[in-house]
């Protein structure tokens, strides 16, 4: 069994809790970073740590949000072993895995609604990475 990493800030919380029991219903194991209540947060405490669950491989891959899901996109960027991709519609989901290999599937928690992140996270977990000309681009990605 796969176990996702979920993290969000206050502005993702509510969504993350549907997301997380849409993903159980589907069989996967949750590790929940946080954050835990709509009260006013900062992505950075949550993101980190989700980072480095997938980075280590204690979980397979992560499903972050926040408003706008840029802030904590950035953040989950800075670790080098993390591909994390802001996905507003399938499409762009489908993309980030098959052509990025995507390891962490990023929400604008304040731009879909519940419907559409189910349909981006369904689009996110049937792709699969290509391999190819994109590992190539893959291996260039980390700062040496």
């Amino acid at each position: 069994m796969e176990t996702i990493a979920f993290a969000s800030d206050h502005a993702g919380y509510e969504l993350k809790q549907k997301l997380k029991a849409y993903m159980v219903d589907k069989g996967y194991e949750i590790v929940d970073f946080g954050a835990f209540s709509s009260e006013a947060s900062d992505f950075p405490d949550f993101a980190h740590p989700a980072a480095k669950a997938v980075e280590s491989g204690e979980c397979s891959f992560g499903i972050a949000m926040c408003g706008s899901g840029n802030g904590i996109c950035m953040t989950l960027n800075k670790h080098q072993g993390i591909r994390a991709a802001l996905a507003w519609m399938p499409e762009i989901a489908d993309l980030a895995k098959r052509h990025n290999k995507a390891n962490i599937i990023v929400l604008p928690a304040r731009f879909v609604t519940e419907y559409e992140a189910k349909n981006i996270i369904d689009a996110y977990l049937n792709a699969k990475f290509e391999g190819g000309r994109h590992q190539r681009r893959i291996d260039k990605i980390p700062v040496q």
